[in-house]
């Protein structure tokens, strides 16, 4: 038997000899967007955006790639997904990752970011934070298609997110099918409406006590989703100086406005658009208890409506195994179904 000692050699003369991986590129550029302009929680209209181009993007200049957008979870950024501040991921390392394991096909990865006065914008439209809607499907979208060598068509776009962007691709995703061909929500947070108005208020006790930035920055994380919440899905351009309701024993309408926004809700009236969706995919951790039984709920919903997905509990909670769930099922799942050149 060879010793560890006499193998030494061999195993430093194989690791420098293999070639390394080839890796993509991150771009980082401004997006301003229109639809952004005059919000009233003061946000610039001007955000960052992290563009990952594949490693052959630079070598390959005739070639075209589809794009996948995706989309921050809430407190998050893409400064903190892209691998510029170090975090519990980085979406570029598990995708060079994929690439060099044969996991998926090379496309453009877009990150916009979507970190407000609020820690999140909900991807929603509202006075208070601005048209993140549009933003996303529409001017971003045109910023890519103009600046990059995409493949220009919904066929060819793919939209992602995790925890709020969950929420932000379906939402997006279910109202603009032109746009985009395919989407993948993980761990989708704020899926159900609010049957429980007073259980909205029991949440929202000691919002009162929040006057200021420097108080909500010391809140809670309930608290500030909360705030959050109510930023996108129940603004008041008369209420300063956050400009929104919250709810309370006087303001009923407040879990009605809510319960508008729950994509649970919206499902039964968006099913022409979900079936223009070429490829639908959702999952949750099952100790991501509140997360994961709306997942199980939207997949019996489009189950009810014959409208094809795929939808899977597995073993983790609302972090931990996001990584895997990215290079092992979100990139296979836009490899299959976005059309490339």
């Amino acid at each position: 038997m060879q010793s560890l000692y006499a193998l030494a050699p061999l195993v430093a003369l194989l690791a420098v000899s293999l070639p390394a991986q080839p890796k993509g590129k991150v771009d980082r550029v401004e997006v301003r967007g229109r639809s952004l302009e005059g919000n009233l929680s003061g946000d610039s209209p001007v955000r960052r955006v992290s563009v990952y181009l594949p490693p052959s993007y630079a070598s390959s200049p005739d070639r075209r790639y589809p794009v996948l957008y995706f989309l921050h979870g809430f407190t998050d950024s893409e400064s903190t997904w892209m691998g510029w501040e170090e975090h519990w991921i980085s979406l570029p390392a598990v995708i060079d990752r994929t690439l060099a394991a044969g996991g998926s096909k090379e496309m453009i990865v877009v990150m916009p970011d979507a970190h407000t006065r609020f820690f999140g914008s909900m991807y929603s439209s509202s006075v208070t934070v601005g048209d993140w809607e549009t933003y996303v499907a529409q001017e971003l979208v045109a910023y890519v298609d103009s600046h990059y060598r995409t493949l220009p068509q919904r066929s060819s776009r793919g939209l992602a997110g995790h925890s709020m962007g969950g929420y932000g691709t379906v939402r997006i995703g279910m109202r603009n099918p032109k746009v985009f061909s395919s989407i993948y929500a993980l761990s989708p947070c704020c899926m159900a409406p609010q049957t429980d108005p007073d259980q909205l208020v029991e949440r929202a006790k000691g919002a009162d006590a929040i006057q200021s930035d420097a108080d909500l920055a010391k809140a809670s994380f309930g608290m500030k989703a909360l705030f959050a919440s109510a930023a996108a899905w129940s603004p008041n351009p008369l209420n300063p100086p956050f400009y929104l309701d919250l709810p309370s024993p006087d303001r009923p309408e407040v879990a009605a406005l809510w319960s508008a926004n729950a994509p649970l809700a919206l499902v039964p009236q968006t099913i022409p658009n979900l079936r223009k969706l070429k490829a639908i995919a959702f999952d949750a951790g099952k100790d991501d208890r509140g997360i994961a039984a709306t997942v199980v709920e939207l997949d019996k919903l489009l189950d009810t409506y014959e409208i094809d997905h795929f939808s899977e509990i597995y073993d983790g909670n609302h972090v931990n195994h996001i990584d895997t769930r990215i290079e092992q099922f979100a990139l296979p799942f836009f490899s299959k179904n976005l059309v490339f050149e």
